[in-house]
Order: structure tokens, then C-alpha cells, then sequence
């Protein structure tokens, strides 16, 4: 009898040929992938060469950009690279978190399609709309709130702003637009609905028995959202946050119709003033001599570095999390 039941699951065994093609051809996808990424990164390397080599170490630590003259650096327009990523960051994740939570856990069941919809619909607006939306909307309505925030929390450095009163009522507003706090909002607008996408589909994939459970148990439902869905979608938030803040780094129509460029750290995200690495390529590649676009391309290859850094952390950080592994209910 055993030995009847043993070769039925021989016959019922699959041959094996689909699986070993599909793993083919997903490790061939993988692979095309890296040396895709790899011939970039060459790319890249081999067009900087010159700049690098003539700037050095320097080029991480100088603020001016005067290629022709051999003083040129990325300090001013890395740091604002990284200050509008962070204002992003720090609107978007609770916005995002909130949207998703909303769609998943309280939307009624015939409205959530629709809002899903939009939500992917405001994911894919061209980042051009949300610069000119910034720029002609945003920047002259956010005036009164950057002001602010500089009379009441000018004691923490970033809100300092600098050569102006802002409890002087006849003081000028212009200090307040083209700054890096106006274009960290916009890119928040871009970047929301995508971590909002993420984070929905881990929060909808909480086991249900789970969910039962807790309310079985007596809980709420933000006593089973907080002890089984964020548990368990924590890697998806997780992710989603890396993602967002991998496109905040790189984007550049949207930063460029915003800011007024400068080319010195400027730490005070409310004052006027900014810059970015993808924001300095498009401003400046159009009339770049040859030694000029060698260190564009190397201001991008510190930003293509930076990117795969924030990709590779959030990757750690994922498999780490372990997410849906457990919950808390």
C-alpha cells in the first residue's frame, strides 16, 4: 500500500520544466538588472574622472561651483539635497500613514475602489504639474505658515531665518518663498501617494484571523490596528518610506521651478534660498563646457551613490523587520 501511494505522488509530481525556465529567466532578469546598474554606475565614473581628478577629496567639502576655474564642490548642493529630502520625508510618511490606514481599516467598502484610484491617479500626475502647482499656488498661500514657524520656533536652528524680523507685521515676505521648506512640501505632494500605495497593500494583507482575534479579545479598532496591523505591515512602511525617500533625493523639475538657487550650506529651511544635485545637472548642463559637464556627472555619480545607499539600507531594514512574521495581538 505504501508503495502505491508513493509512486501516485511520483505521477501527480510536476516535471519540473516550467519551474526551472521561470527560475531562469527571473535570475536572468535579476542579472540584467545589476549590469544594468553596473554599466550606469561605469558610465558615470568614466565622465568624472576629470572633474574628480582635479578637485579630489574637495569636491566633497566645497561649496562654489566654478568648474572653469577649477573650484568647484557638491557640500552646498548635497546638503540641500538632503534637507528637502527630510522636509519630504517628514510630511509625506504621517500623511501617508494616515491616507492608508483610512483606505484600508475605516473607508467604507464601496468608496475604497474610488479612492484607491485616486490615489494612484495623484501618483502618476507629472512631477512638472506639482512644481507649477508649488510655484504659482503653494509658495504664496504657505507665506503665513513659514512665518510662523519662524516667530515661534526660531530657537531650533533650521527655523532660524536670517536678516529678517518676523514679528515685524511691515517686514518683506520675499525672505519666505523659493526655499527649501516650500519644495520639501511639494515633493511630500509627489511622494505621498506612493508610500500610501505601499503601505495600504501590507495593512490589507493582516491576517484575518489575527484581526478576529483582537477583537475577540475586546479590542477596539485602533486597539487591532495598532497590536496587528502595524506589527505586521511594518516592513511595507518601512519600505514605503525608503522608496519615497529614494525618489525625494532625485527629483528635479519640481525642485528646480521652486528654488532660487544658492551655492552655500543653507541649514534654515524656511529662508529663501536652495538647491539640490539633480536641481544643479538641470540648471547648469545646458551650458556646461567639457570640464563643466565632468563634474556635473560627478555630482551625479554622488547622487546615484547616495540612492543606492538609502536602497541598500532599506533593503536591511526590511528583511530585519521581518514583516507579518508576528504581531502583538
Amino acid at each position: 500500500m505504501t508503495t502505491v501511494i508513493i509512486e501516485q505522488r511520483r505521477r501527480l509530481r510536476p516535471s519540473g520544466g516550467p519551474d526551472r525556465v521561470y527560475r531562469v529567466v527571473l535570475r536572468l532578469a535579476g542579472a540584467g538588472v545589476l549590469l544594468l546598474m553596473t554599466l550606469v554606475g561605469a558610465f558615470l565614473f568614466d565622465k568624472a574622472a576629470d572633474a574628480l581628478g582635479i578637485a579630489g577629496w574637495s569636491f566633497l567639502t566645497t561649496e562654489k561651483w566654478e568648474p572653469d576655474s577649477g573650484n568647484f564642490g557638491i557640500a552646498a548642493v548635497l546638503t540641500g539635497t538632503v534637507l528637502i529630502a527630510g522636509v519630504a520625508i517628514g510630511i509625506a510618511v504621517p500623511l501617508a500613514i494616515g491616507m492608508a490606514l483610512y483606505v484600508s481599516e475605516y473607508a467604507p467598502r464601496g468608496l475604497r475602489p474610488a479612492l484607491i484610484g485616486l490615489v494612484d491617479l495623484m501618483a502618476a500626475v507629472p512631477s512638472v504639474v506639482y512644481g507649477l502647482w508649488g510655484f504659482a499656488f503653494l509658495q504664496g498661500h504657505v507665506i503665513g505658515l513659514a512665518r510662523w514657524l519662524a516667530t515661534y520656533l526660531s530657537w531650533i536652528p533650521f527655523f532660524k531665518v536670517t536678516g529678517s524680523d518676523p514679528r515685524d507685521p511691515l517686514a518683506t515676505e520675499t525672505v519666505y518663498t523659493s526655499s527649501t521648506f516650500i519644495a520639501g512640501m511639494v515633493v511630500a505632494m509627489m511622494i505621498a501617494p506612493v508610500i500610501c500605495s505601499i503601505m495600504r497593500e501590507a495593512f490589507s494583507q493582516a491576517p484575518i484571523g489575527e484581526r478576529e482575534g483582537a477583537f475577540a479579545l475586546g479590542a477596539t479598532r485602533w486597539g487591532m490596528i495598532r497590536s496587528v496591523v502595524l506589527p505586521f505591515g511594518r516592513g511595507g512602511m518601512i519600505g514605503g518610506t525608503m522608496l519615497g525617500l529614494g525618489r525625494a533625493l532625485g527629483e528635479t523639475i519640481a525642485v528646480y521651478l521652486i528654488i532660487s538657487p544658492v551655492f552655500s550650506i543653507q541649514p534654515h529651511i524656511l529662508q529663501n534660498g536652495a538647491n539640490s544635485v539633480s536641481a544643479l545637472i538641470a540648471l547648469r548642463y545646458g551650458e556646461a563646457g567639457p570640464v563643466a559637464l565632468s563634474a556635473l556627472m560627478a555630482a551625479g555619480v554622488a547622487l546615484f551613490l547616495m540612492t543606492l545607499v538609502v536602497n541598500f539600507g532599506a533593503g536591511i531594514i526590511v528583511a530585519r523587520s521581518r514583516s507579518g512574521a508576528e504581531s502583538e495581538a
